[in-house]
Formats: C-alpha cells, sequence, structure tokens
C-alpha cells in the first residue's frame, strides 16, 4: 500500500465522496468495528453531509454487532469478528437498520495486539453493499502502527464507496 493518508488526504477523499453520493441523491451508513467510528467522523467533517450521510453504526464488540446489526451469532463464532463473511452481514446490517441506499463496513487487527493465526495485525475487512448490487468484500493488510493501519483503512473505506458508485 502507499503512504499513510493526512488528515488533508482524508478530507479531499471525502469531500469527493460527498459530491458523488449528493449528486446521486444517494445516502451513506457506515458499519465500523477497528476504526471506532473514524470513517463517520471524516465524512460528517465536511459541511453539508447531512445531505448524503445517514447514520454510522461502532460497534466494536460482537454483541454489538449482533445487537445493532444482526450479525449471526454463527458467522461470529465460525468466522471470528475480522472475516469477510462477518463484514459482508455487517454492510448488510447497516443497510438493512437505516434509510441509506449504500452502506460500507469495517473490521479488523489494528494492533499492537489481537492478532490470531492467519490475520496478523494489519488486516483489515471491507464490505460494501448497497446501489442494487451484491455486497462486495475485500481483505487488506496494511502495515504501520495502529494509528497508520487505521487511517489506511479510514481510506480504503471512502475509496471502495467511491470505486462502487463510478465515480473513483
Amino acid at each position: 500500500m502507499g503512504a499513510v493518508p493526512s488528515d488533508a488526504d482524508l478530507r479531499a477523499l471525502a469531500a469527493r465522496l460527498g459530491d458523488a453520493l449528493h449528486a446521486r441523491h444517494h445516502r451513506l451508513a457506515t458499519a465500523e468495528s477497528c476504526t471506532g467510528g473514524w470513517v463517520a467522523k471524516v465524512l460528517t467533517d465536511i459541511p453539508g453531509s447531512s445531505g448524503w450521510f445517514e447514520r454510522g453504526f461502532v460497534t466494536y464488540s460482537n454483541e454489538a454487532k449482533e445487537d445493532m446489526l444482526g450479525v449471526p451469532a454463527e458467522i461470529l463464532a465460525r468466522c471470528g469478528a475480522v472475516s469477510e463473511e462477518t463484514v459482508r452481514a455487517m454492510a448488510e446490517g447497516a443497510l438493512a437498520n437505516s434509510h441509506a441506499d449504500h452502506a460500507v463496513a469495517v473490521s479488523g487487527i489494528a494492533g499492537p495486539g489481537g492478532a490470531v493465526p492467519g490475520k496478523p495485525v494489519g488486516t483489515v475487512c471491507f464490505a460494501w453493499a448497497g446501489g442494487g448490487r451484491p455486497a462486495a468484500v475485500r481483505t487488506e493488510r496494511f502495515d504501520g502502527d495502529r494509528e497508520a493501519v487505521r487511517r489506511q483503512a479510514v481510506e480504503r473505506a471512502l475509496g471502495g464507496v467511491l470505486a462502487r458508485l463510478g465515480a473513483g
């Protein structure tokens, strides 16, 4: 992956996404775990975001993923919180529990601890849902400390929505 994005980089990306959503009269919901609401924060830093940002779910615990987004306990038990199956369910749950047209979900291991076999620190799973299409999922591995991993995850989450809108 490239350089760790700065605050200005993230703000510019969020503004581009906001413009793309606004132009389509679409709204976005977020479902976040390892980013702790950072995706929603970057989006709501943009003036006028209330016209295209619908809501954000910060579901750090497995219980929150189940309660707020309807992620099946069986998926969490079988696949873990950091899995493509879980983020797909998170994104679909964000759509089902909002009035948004699109949703992005993020769950990962930002570090410094938390690594498990096959899922080192820096592993982050993403899902993008909505727009009348099946959800898209992707797993990335980012380098750096906790902040660097989280910054890169925010960038990937926003960029993925832009790409899904055909505006990336």
